[in-house]
């Protein structure tokens, strides 16, 4: 049996709004049921979020988030919240919205220039291989086409205290894709479809780690190997959209299904 993702009742955008805000909003709501289709939710927690253009913003430095309280399968284009690096409402939304995830992600796009979008789960196996003592092990496929591009941030507990912000860019550094130890995963990137593409990779990388382990000892990829996988791979992901085709392949599918992240 298909299972409908349905919102709640909703305004539609209004079409008075910025073109580059009515693109980012509906690419992000799009985003928020890819996730639910893939099971990558955690109740009403965890986060998507997207920094607006200056076209959008001034030049401030301002983003989208989902509203603490929804499903990822309620989120819309137009129940977004726009909000500033201080937690501050700037488009007159009731919703509240979760500090534990604003204190990570205003970090994050203060804090890298280049994270236009930052992407956190708590996904099963993102949190066994995060406690895992080693972490994440060069002994696949997916693995292979992440050689030198995982970073790791040990755990402090619940995301809510401004001061860990810099030990959490100073642990990422250039690194998109992230191992919160004891925690979770996230990534982010230049794009919403490319920050998808990596986290996706780091997903299945952890999700086959955990059923190799879970049988036995792995064989481990070289370096040299691993090395030429990355490369290879950016190489083909470059040539096919960086992670647009494949992120509009997943919308396609999320709109057979229903289109109301629309609203």
């Amino acid at each position: 049996m298909t299972t409908v993702l349905s919102a709640p009742p909703t305004a539609r955008v209004p079409s008075a709004m910025h073109p580059d805000e009515r693109a980012a909003r509906l690419q992000l709501a799009a985003c928020y049921r890819v996730f639910a289709m893939l099971g990558w939710t955690e109740m009403i927690y965890n986060h998507i979020t997207v920094r607006l253009p200056d076209s959008v913003s001034g030049g401030d430095k301002q983003f989208l988030i989902n509203p603490f309280g929804l499903h990822y399968s309620e989120v819309t284009a137009s129940n977004l919240v726009k909000i500033d690096l201080q937690g501050r409402v700037l488009d007159g939304s009731t919703w509240p919205v979760n500090p534990a995830g604003f204190t990570v992600h205003a970090a994050i796009h203060d804090g890298l220039p280049d994270a236009h979008c930052v992407m956190h789960t708590h996904t099963t196996a993102g949190v066994a291989v995060a406690c895992l003592q080693g972490g994440l092990q060069q002994t696949n496929f997916y693995t292979a086409q992440l050689y030198d591009m995982v970073a790791y941030h040990d755990f402090e507990g619940i995301t809510i205290h401004a001061d860990e912000g810099p030990r959490l860019i100073q642990s990422i550094g250039d690194r998109r894709a992230v191992i919160l130890r004891n925690h979770g995963l996230l990534a982010w990137g230049h794009t919403l479809p490319q920050t998808f593409a990596i986290l996706w990779t780091l997903q299945r990388a952890c999700e086959i780690q955990m059923a190799t382990f879970s049988m036995g000892a792995a064989i481990p990829v070289s370096e040299e190997i691993a090395r030429k996988c990355t490369r290879d791979s950016f190489q083909l992901s470059a040539n096919h959209g960086a992670g647009q085709d494949l992120f509009d392949a997943l919308v396609r599918q999320v709109d057979r299904i229903d289109d109301a992240y629309q609203a």
